[in-house]
């Protein structure tokens, strides 16, 4: 079976989209880990009478308004970063449905 040298192409552009696709999956994945772990430890600030902050090898003492307005401004650069992955993803993903098409068509030809 002969495929041109433009469906090769496709078939290659496919093969790189896939890579793409799951390097997404796996940002989109640790960020999605960072979230909840932000979560637990607004959940956990909640409950707790003093705030402790890690800063390098150490444990601080931390007001409790600014431990949680921190975490709080970090969870919304964390959701926006998945929105954005996502975009993306899904941008990418309906660019690859459709030169799978333009391949599929030009193989049963």
């Amino acid at each position: 079976m002969n495929v041109s040298k433009e469906t090769e192409q496709k078939i290659q552009q496919l093969q790189l989209m896939e890579q793409s696709m799951q390097q997404f999956l796996m940002q989109k994945q640790s960020f999605q880990t960072q979230l909840m772990e932000i979560e637990s430890a607004l959940k956990e600030l909640d409950s707790s009478e003093t705030a402790y902050k890690i800063v390098g090898n150490i444990m601080v003492s931390s007001k409790k308004k600014e431990l949680e307005k921190d975490l709080k401004s970090k969870k919304e650069t964390v959701e926006l970063r998945i929105k954005m992955l996502e975009k993306q993803e899904e941008k990418i993903k309906e660019k690859a449905d459709k030169i799978q098409k333009e391949v599929l068509k030009e193989i049963k030809e």
